[in-house]
């Protein structure tokens, strides 16, 4: 038996991680090809394994070549993997605009790339909201990784996933864990909770430090806070930590249309957040110090279920946008996570992620309003459709105006109530059907004809006040029905 002292296997061990270091950075001539080591590859050098890989964009282990995510289909039901370009590469975007064409699709699943099959499914209803949570609409944000178009996912009032009960090698129990995302510093809101990570095993706030997700909001959950966010943030159950006890004016925030998140936390004593620009790789360290001073923190109680876009009792109200994330097991320390954001810059995540950019389209109409389904993202069918000041994070503020002539947004389309042709007839949202009540036509001056009907959309009396439920009624080339659809397809 060869025997090496114990210096050596560090040495090795430093060599190793400094040379994943350089190759994430682009340095000692490595390419930002998919093919060199990628986060996960580096966590389990340094000894930090993944527990747990989610991405709709890219493989997250180099060796990785199992589909990344599942759509549904609206028209038909029908689901349909979304694989990868190649091993360890970048998502097949173009196999999910094949599938979904001239209809609309959900994310009803996010794969775990690690062999613990942690998948991510629609949530389940809690006791913040008893109702189950939709998956996100897969066209919504088309950007660009690695030189290729892949989907991101749109989190709105009413999205959100989990993995139920007790997921395979995630902590529990006062363990060290790590988790990081790359989301959006520019499609983020205050209310709870967008986050990423351990939450409870059932859809219940069972108490402190039952939960311990990163989250990216403008919560400022313990004031003072500095500025107004987005700040990186902790949710550990019953608040959004930046430092210690919660406040952190050191904590500036991350703003930039792409954010690495990171949170680190052994458990006992000790956390930290760190966040960064995705498209440069440096990092800011917001906290590296003692955890909450309250019961439940010291130790941590994690029951080691996992979320995306939600809290713990399935608080579902937040919006962000979510492109890759892990958890992994151990505290990773501070060169491993710089090599883990360096390699996130070497993807070169780029576009838009304000507003939705898929085939999506606002619609304004009388007094430069837009076309809006009343609630909050959250519409089913017979919900209104009315006016409302226009809000480039509002989901249900964007339709596809389908080959069929529908008008589609949040999984619907809109519809002539009751079926039907009579002038005054409101209109709603409505389960798409393809029926001659949902076909809408431009016309050129402006109006949108219902051919069924020979009837065009209208706002009745010319009201442009917030509220305003549309109507159909006698084309007459009014300002009330003229309606402009502006971008998308």
């Amino acid at each position: 038996m060869i025997v090496r002292s114990w210096s050596t296997v560090v040495l090795a061990f430093g060599l190793a991680l400094t040379l994943l270091v350089a190759t994430a950075a682009g340095g000692l001539g490595a390419t930002a090809s998919a093919a060199s080591s990628l986060p996960c590859d580096i966590y389990a050098v340094a000894g930090t394994p993944c527990v747990a890989a989610h991405s709709t964009t890219r493989a997250l282990f180099a060796s990785y070549e199992r589909p990344l995510y599942q759509v549904k289909r609206a028209s038909d039901g029908a689901t349909h993997d979304i694989a990868l370009l190649s091993t360890g590469g970048y998502a097949n975007a173009g196999d999910q605009d094949s599938f979904c064409a001239q209809t609309t699709c959900r994310i009803s699943r996010i794969y775990d790339q690690t062999a613990n099959h942690n998948d991510l499914n629609p949530a389940p209803g809690g006791t913040a909201n008893n109702a189950a949570d939709r998956g996100a609409d897969a066209g919504e944000l088309a950007v660009t990784a690695g030189g290729h178009k892949v989907y991101g996912g749109w989190i709105s009032p009413g999205v959100g996933y989990r993995n139920a009960g007790v997921a395979a090698g995630v902590a529990t129990n006062g363990r060290p864990e790590g988790a990081y995302m790359v989301a959006s510093g520019t499609h983020v809101g205050s209310n709870c909770c967008f986050d990423y990570g351990n939450a409870e095993s059932t859809p219940a706030d069972n108490g402190n430090g039952h939960m311990d997700a990163v989250s990216i909001a403008t919560t400022c959950y313990f004031s003072p806070c500095s500025g107004s966010g987005p700040w990186v943030e902790a949710d550990m159950e019953n608040g959004m930590f930046q430092g210690a006890n919660g406040s952190n004016t050191r904590n500036a925030g991350n703003a930039s249309a792409y954010v690495t998140a990171m949170l680190r936390n052994d458990g006992q004593t000790t956390y930290s957040l760190q966040g960064g620009d995705s498209q440069s790789g440096g990092l800011s360290t917001w906290w590296n110090g003692a955890l909450p001073t309250q019961g439940g923190y010291r130790p941590m109680q994690q029951e080691g279920g996992i979320i995306l876009g939600i809290g713990g009792d399935n608080s579902n109200w937040n919006r962000g946008t979510f492109f890759e994330g892990v958890m992994v097991a151990g505290f990773p320390s501070d060169a491993t996570e710089n090599a883990v954001a360096a390699n996130v810059a070497s993807v070169g995540y780029t576009g838009e992620t304000n507003v939705p950019n898929g085939p999506q389209a606002t619609i304004t109409g009388p007094g430069g309003q837009c076309v809006d389904v009343a609630g909050d993202d959250t519409g089913g069918d017979g919900t209104p459709v009315q006016l409302w000041n226009c809000q480039n994070y509002a989901e249900d503020q964007f339709w596809t105006h389908q080959a069929n002539g529908s008008l589609a947004t949040i999984g619907h389309c809109l519809d002539i109530t009751g079926n039907g042709t009579a002038q005054g007839t409101k209109v709603e949202l409505w389960d798409c059907t393809g029926g001659g009540n949902q076909v809408w036509q431009q016309q050129s001056d402006g109006s949108l004809l219902n051919p069924r009907s020979g009837l065009c959309l209208d706002s009745p009396g010319d009201n442009t006040a917030n509220g305003t439920v549309l109507q159909i009624y006698r084309c007459n080339g009014t300002d009330a029905q003229r309606f402009a659809l502006h971008g998308g397809s």
